[in-house]
């Protein structure tokens, strides 16, 4: 099978990379924009990823395409106009990819979202579902959602199938952003007032995202579906750190502070976006994938963080 991926040197595009170009029935087609060394078994440069960008020798022969690249999301993103970037690249950009894709007779499109498409936050106990009505709230989730729908309409219009996975947060070795501050912090020592935290968090190891993309590629059941991704296991705040902790071979620092003092002095400080992601919830529903395509996440919570660190 002939697959092209994009955003091959990315955290995630780099390890799915690694993984496709070890399948002795894929020939492997990475599209980057310099040069450089990944495992794949043919590279291809591409200059950007916006309305001109030519796809023609990327796509020739090409069955799968594996659409990762995207301008990610960005906390403090400093454009005058931020929807206006995103989408560019992840609106339009994709859809250029998406059509020259139909014209070249590729058969499915893999396109990874985000779970952003559905919101910020669940109720405690009540995870988003792939049939949710979406809500993106910010920018990135707003372009994320709108490439959905675009190729949503592009399948109906040329039969090319549509495959849409909306990760949660992703971890692994490597990780960066948000991830990467907590385990700085731990990693430090430091004493953490996050020691009584009782939300829920829906995380996705690296390597099972890796596994479900690569169901996903050729499952007749995924074809024009939207699935979430997950590890099968939510976790509180003050577990998560002291599974980071553990992981690491360090000791846990977690003084208990009630959750409502916290969201206080962060609101006092202008952190209360932070505070929604320490001290609320945002799980994921993963029975879809589990029930339409038989897929297990392979790996657990507890090893994809010693992964982390190996």
């Amino acid at each position: 099978m002939n697959v092209l991926l994009t955003g091959a040197t990315g955290f995630l595009g780099s390890r799915l990379a690694k993984v496709l170009n070890s399948k002795p029935d894929v020939s492997l087609t990475a599209a980057v924009r310099c040069l450089i060394e990944i495992p794949a078994a043919h590279i291809v440069e591409v200059q950007g990823l916006d309305t001109n960008t030519d796809w023609s020798t990327a796509l020739t022969n090409q069955q799968t395409v594996i659409h990762a690249a995207a301008r990610a999301h960005i906390m403090k993103d400093e454009v005058p106009d931020p929807l206006a970037e995103y989408r560019r690249v992840n609106v339009d950009g994709t859809f250029n990819l998406a059509r020259q894709a139909a014209a070249a007779g590729v058969k499915r499109f893999v396109f990874i979202s985000s779970i952003k498409v559905n919101g910020e936050q669940t109720p405690l106990g009540q995870p988003f579902t792939a049939n949710d009505t979406p809500a993106p709230e910010d920018a990135y989730g707003i372009s994320k959602w709108e490439a959905e729908q675009g190729l949503q309409q592009l399948a109906s219009e040329t039969g090319m199938e549509v495959v849409i996975i909306r990760p949660p947060l992703v971890y692994g070795p490597g990780v960066k952003g948000n991830f990467a501050s907590m385990i700085s912090l731990v990693k430090k020592g430091l004493p953490l007032p996050l020691g009584a935290i009782h939300n829920k968090r829906s995380l996705v190891a690296v390597d099972n995202l890796v596994d479900l993309i690569i169901t996903c590629i050729d499952h007749p059941a995924a074809a024009n579906q939207v699935f979430l991704a997950g590890d099968g296991h939510d976790l509180s705040t003050t577990e998560l750190l002291r599974g980071v902790a553990e992981a690491m071979g360090k000791p846990s620092r977690l003084i208990p502070v009630p959750a409502s003092m916290l969201k206080l002095g962060a609101t006092m400080l202008g952190k209360k976006a932070v505070a929604q992601r320490l001290l609320g919830s945002l799980q994921v529903d993963i029975s879809k994938a589990r029930s339409l395509l038989g897929w297990e996440p392979p790996v657990s919570v507890e090893e994809g963080l010693k992964r982390c660190f190996k």
